[in-house]
């Protein structure tokens, strides 16, 4: 027998689920909750072979929980069922050591077949789409396009520019020559195309997110 655990914030989804998987005779529903909390507290004591996770919840995500429950089990297999198709949800999941990230809209009959294929140890994940992910942590974070020409310390500088340091104070952060990131600073606002470096310090503050003094 398969056994399967069920988390899903809306209980007629997990009775329909609960119904699907349990008339096919081999998979077995040891337990199910509709939130997160709760889930990451009992899968774990119940080790099912497969925890069908949903992907938003009110209190977490089934990532997170996915990411919780395999760093105390990591024979614990998941699959994350989603409502959305979100390229940011599918890195982290694959980040999270799910086993398969499937949309809600999947026939029964594909996702009876999903929870067999992930209990045998299968990933549903498209190879392309885990390439992509490995990639991504190989080269780390996207930059913005304004900010691919500058170098790593030319980005470093940036950063401290836009937290409203001076010259003298990121010579001194950086263990650097008061000319030297005087030059650097130029170089930053010529390849951004600006002249002034408050222009910079607002444009980092809106490409990084970070809080403009």
């Amino acid at each position: 027998m398969i056994r399967v655990y069920l988390l899903d914030d809306h209980e007629v989804v997990r009775y329909g689920l609960r119904e699907m998987l349990e008339r096919e005779g081999d998979i077995e529903v040891v337990g199910e909750s509709g939130s997160a909390v709760e889930a990451t507290h009992r899968i774990p004591a119940l080790r099912p072979d497969v925890a069908v996770l949903d992907g938003r919840l009110p209190d977490g995500s089934g990532v997170d929980v996915c990411r919780d429950i395999r760093s105390v089990d990591p024979s614990i297999r998941a699959l994350i069922l989603t409502s959305y198709e979100d390229d940011e949800a599918l890195f982290a999941s694959i980040m999270a050591g799910a086993s398969g990230y499937v949309l809600k809209q999947i026939r029964g009959t594909d996702l009876v077949d999903a929870v067999r294929r992930v209990a045998a140890g299968q990933s549903l994940l498209d190879p392309a789409v885990t390439a992509r992910v490995l990639e991504r942590i190989r080269k780390g974070p996207e930059q913005p396009d304004e900010l691919r020409n500058l170098t790593e310390q030319e980005r470093r500088i940036l950063l401290l520019v836009a937290e409203g340091l001076t010259n003298r104070e990121i010579a001194e952060r950086m263990f650097l020559a008061e000319k030297t990131v005087k030059n650097y600073v130029s170089s930053v606002l010529a390849k951004l195309g600006l002249e002034r470096r408050t222009q910079a310090a607002v444009l980092a503050s809106k490409l990084l997110g970070r809080p403009h003094p």
